[in-house]
């Protein structure tokens, strides 16, 4: 197993993520976990305008991402967050954070939650506590467009072939259980991962379904996902063990799946009508 860390086209340091959260730390703001949780006139809990850190990797389309033309991060996470902020009173400060290690973070406190379409698995749950599921997907075989070697997961354990994955995720884990440490490249970051599917340097990757549908809206001419799913996976935000902030995110969850919302932008994010493509974002770099 090879673990790879590669330098893109465009850099972008998130300036502008890093003074919102200097500004939040001055404002004397009361922080989520720590306030006295009310109720709303819509009889949701009201936060009192806390401030509620969300640690965002703003590299994970469809998820989260920097558009260079204004500097705001945007993505799944940002539209679902920000209605829940806008339904219970609370102020979302975003904190850039790399995938690997994030849940860890979590596990110590550094963040009030984390998006990221994190799986929730038995092992993760050791040491997070896991909203409820917002979606539950498949796990799947994406390779290149002009690849017509593989149609399953079989061809690859067959053959002499190369998976990329993005490490610490389900996807690398997964891959090594189906086809050895030997035959799995881990990289980063997912572009790195399906940018070495596209180059030849790897013969496919296993991809959540929905990041697959998002990336192919962009890219249709250049991967395409095959065979059966692979393994079924729910998805939901972590937070550190016994947050009381878990049952609210839980009952914005309810009311966005009641109301339709959470419906209509899983409809704008889980779709190959997404088109934004990774070669559309900025890049990022993470405070140490």
């Amino acid at each position: 197993m090879e673990v790879y860390n590669l330098k893109s086209k465009k850099t972008l340091i998130l300036v502008f993520a890093l003074a919102m959260i200097a500004t939040a730390c001055s404002s004397g703001a009361v922080p989520c976990d720590e306030v006295e949780i009310g109720t709303g006139s819509n009889g949701l809990p009201d936060l009192d305008g806390c401030e509620f850190t969300f640690a965002v990797e703003n590299a994970y389309l469809p998820f989260n991402y920097v558009d260079p033309a204004d500097g705001e991060g945007k993505g799944w996470d940002y539209d679902v967050f920000n209605h829940m902020a806008e339904l219970m009173n609370f102020t979302p400060v975003y904190v850039p954070a790399a995938w690997d290690g994030m849940i860890q973070a979590v596990a110590d406190g550094q963040y009030m939650i984390a998006g990221d379409g994190i799986s929730i698995t038995a092992e993760r749950d050791k040491i997070v506590d896991f909203s409820d599921s917002y979606i539950v997907l498949q796990q799947r075989m994406l390779v290149a467009a002009g690849n017509d070697d593989i149609t399953s997961a079989a061809d690859i354990q067959n053959g002499d072939f190369k998976v990329a994955t993005q490490k610490g995720t389900t996807n690398y884990e997964l891959a090594v259980s189906l086809f050895g440490a030997n035959k799995v490249d881990a990289y980063d970051q997912f572009d790195f991962a399906i940018a070495a599917v596209i180059s030849g340097d790897a013969a496919a990757s296993i991809v959540d379904e929905v990041a697959g549908l998002g990336y192919m809206g962009a890219n249709k001419d250049k991967v395409k996902l095959v065979g059966e799913g692979l393994q079924t996976d729910p998805l939901g935000f972590a937070f550190p063990e016994g947050s009381p902030l878990v049952d609210v995110v839980n009952q914005g969850l309810a009311e966005m799946k009641s109301s339709g919302k959470l419906q209509e932008i899983n409809d704008k994010f889980f779709s190959p009508g997404f088109i934004v493509s990774y070669d559309d974002i900025a890049d990022v770099t993470y405070d140490e």
